[in-house]
C-alpha cells in the first residue's frame, strides 16, 4: 500500500538516492585514479573514456529509477516532487563527489603536483611570473575543486532531474512505456 509523501520522506529518499549516485561517481573517480597510477598512457585514456561513459549514463539511469520508484512508492506524487527529489539527490551526491575529489587533491604527493605544474607550463609556454601565480594557486586547489565540482554536479543533476521528471510523467499521460506495476486489463491511466 502506498503512503503519503511529505517533505521529511522526500529528504530521506533524496539522501538514499544521493548516496547511491555519489557512490557510483566516487567509484568511477577512484578507478580513474588507480588507472592513472599504472603509468600507461593508453590505460589512463581508455579508463577515462570508459568510466566517464559509465558514470554519465549510469547517473541518468539511476536518476530515472529513483524518480520512478518515488512515483510508484507514494500516492499522489506530482512531477514537482520527482524534480525536487532529483535536485536534492544531485546536491547531496555532488557534495560527496566534490569532497572525495578535494581529498584526493589535498593528499596528492608533492612530486605529482610538481610534475603536473611543469607539464602545464611547458604546454602553455608560461613565463616565470605566470608560474609563480600557478604555484600560488596550488594551496587553494582543493577548495576550488570542491566548489566547482559541487556546482557542476548540482547543475547537471538539476537539469537531468527536470528532464527526467517530465519524461516519466509524459509517458504515463500519453500511454507510452510505463515502468510501474500493470495489470494486463488496465492501462497506465487507469491506475
Amino acid at each position: 500500500m502506498k503512503g503519503k509523501l511529505d517533505n521529511t520522506l522526500l529528504w530521506n529518499e533524496a539522501a538514499k538516492a544521493g548516496a547511491l549516485l555519489g557512490l557510483v561517481s566516487i567509484s568511477c573517480l577512484v578507478l580513474k585514479e588507480l588507472a592513472g597510477m599504472s603509468g600507461s598512457a593508453f590505460l589512463v585514456q581508455a579508463a577515462a573514456i570508459i568510466l566517464w561513459a559509465v558514470e554519465f549514463f549510469g547517473c541518468i539511469l539511476l536518476m530515472k529509477k529513483v524518480q520512478l520508484d518515488l512515483r510508484d512508492k507514494y500516492e499522489a506524487v506530482k512531477m514537482e516532487d520527482t524534480f525536487r527529489l532529483g535536485r536534492r539527490a544531485a546536491m547531496l551526491s555532488g557534495l560527496l563527489l566534490a569532497s572525495a575529489q578535494a581529498l584526493i587533491i589535498l593528499y596528492m604527493p608533492q612530486e605529482t603536483m610538481d610534475t603536473l605544474v611543469s607539464e602545464v607550463s611547458q604546454a602553455m609556454s608560461m613565463t616565470s611570473s605566470q608560474m609563480e601565480q600557478v604555484e600560488g594557486m596550488l594551496d587553494k586547489m582543493p577548495l576550488y575543486t570542491f566548489v566547482f565540482q559541487w556546482l557542476y554536479c548540482f547543475l547537471y543533476g538539476t537539469a537531468l532531474s527536470s528532464i527526467m521528471s517530465r519524461y516519466i510523467f509524459l509517458q504515463k499521460l500519453f500511454g507510452g512505456p510505463f515502468d510501474g506495476p500493470q495489470d494486463k486489463d488496465n492501462t497506465p491511466d487507469e491506475q
